[in-house]
């Protein structure tokens, strides 16, 4: 009579540089994980400089290689590796990835290496010179072909690095971020304190994210500017970041400082974005923005610029919300006026986003890494 199979092992390799959305994603996946009985789950860390981190799983085994870099880490990955043997091996974010692969190369184990991209790496790349560019895909060119898999958050992602790697499409996986996940909506009816978000004050407009040129914030308060003249409203933004004084000179400037708040970033900012009126995204680029699938999550209405990639895909072609030119200020303002004077019903936003929940996305993961028989057939939790 033979017992229980072994848990198949599963590593999970990132760096954690802060609390932003690729962190956030990460971490849900690997709750997702922890919970699947037939999984051993290792977190293998470069940086670790994330309060999100606090709330890792006990039964998730954090290892950390000791070194902040990626180039550097490689042999740290490469005695993980040996030792370890995982399954298979998860990798977040380029340069990660390639350490991986250059880790295995040094390692000699035989351990599967899929990546996953949370971001259009040409819009990011777009206002550098040629040859940055040039110096950043090259060895994104030479080593990708020896990934086991690439997985893109977005049809945008996958569109972009096929065209940067010349893969064949079918190294390619589209699997939707874990975006919701069971304690969203507990997070979310937490109480909040903050006087704009009390019942019967004007209606809060959110926008969430670093405060960086990315996120395109400066749009946002000049549309706000223009929304602020014609009807009462307030303007939140959630996130730090190196452009907050810019932001508050130009709010001053349109005379708009009253009713605009930077309360910096927010361990959880569920709260905030479900009592708020309108979630606007005005980024200049993304790769499957959470944000946005969140707010749609929660029931509140969404204004997104049409950047690339992952809004239109999120929005159905502004099916579920207004899709605007990325920079154009007025078509953004009469967008986050009309929608609050319309705003659609909860329920339909709820129902736009209801595969981005963060069990699905794991089973999806585990498939395209040929470890799907780590969860019971059969498992109500971990939906097909």
């Amino acid at each position: 009579m033979t017992g229980p199979a072994a848990p198949r092992k599963l590593a999970v390799l990132a760096s954690f540089s802060g609390e932003g959305g690729v962190e956030r994603m990460v971490l849900n996946l690997v709750d997702a994980f922890a919970t699947m009985p037939g999984l051993a789950v290792d977190l293998v860390v470069l940086r670790e400089d994330s309060r999100h981190l606090d709330r890792l799983p006990a039964n998730v085994n954090l290892v950390r290689t000791g070194v902040r870099h990626s180039l550097p880490s490689v042999p740290a990955i490469a005695g993980y590796l040996r030792r370890a043997r995982p399954d298979a091996m998860l990798v977040a974010k380029d340069r990660a990835g390639r350490a991986a692969l250059l880790a295995r190369a040094l390692s000699g184990a035989r351990v599967p290496i899929h990546i996953r991209l949370g971001t259009n790496l040409s819009e990011a790349m777009k206002e550098k010179s040629g040859l940055a560019r040039w110096l950043r895909y090259r060895p994104i060119r030479a080593l990708y072909p020896l990934a086991d898999g690439i997985v893109a958050v977005s049809a945008g992602v996958a569109e972009d690095v096929l065209a940067i790697t010349g893969l064949a499409p079918e190294r390619v996986t589209v699997i939707r971020n874990p975006v919701i996940t069971p304690a969203l909506a507990a997070r979310a009816a937490e109480p909040v304190e903050h006087a704009w978000l009390a019942p019967g004050q004007p209606p809060v407009v959110l926008g969430m994210g670093r405060l960086t040129r990315q996120k395109d914030f400066p749009s946002l308060i000049r549309a706000f500017a223009w929304l602020r003249q014609r009807r009462p409203a307030r303007l939140i933004l959630l996130g730090e970041g190196r452009d907050r004084a810019a932001l508050a000179e130009l709010a001053a400037g349109l005379g708009v400082t009253d009713d605009v708040a930077m309360p910096g970033f927010i361990a959880n900012p569920y709260p905030w974005l479900a009592r708020a009126r309108l979630f606007v995204l005005s980024s200049a680029w993304e790769g499957s923005p959470n944000a946005l699938t969140e707010a749609l999550a929660l029931g509140v209405p969404a204004v997104s610029t049409d950047c690339p990639s992952g809004p239109r895909e999120i929005l159905d072609g502004g099916r579920h919300g207004p899709l605007v030119p990325v920079g154009d200020v007025d078509a953004l303002a009469r967008a986050m006026l009309a929608t609050l004077d319309a705003p659609p019903a909860p329920a339909a936003l709820q129902a736009a986003v209801a595969e981005y929940n963060a069990a699905t996305s794991a089973r999806r993961y585990l498939e395209r890494m040929g470890l799907a028989d780590a969860v019971p057939a059969g498992d109500g939790r971990f939906p097909g």
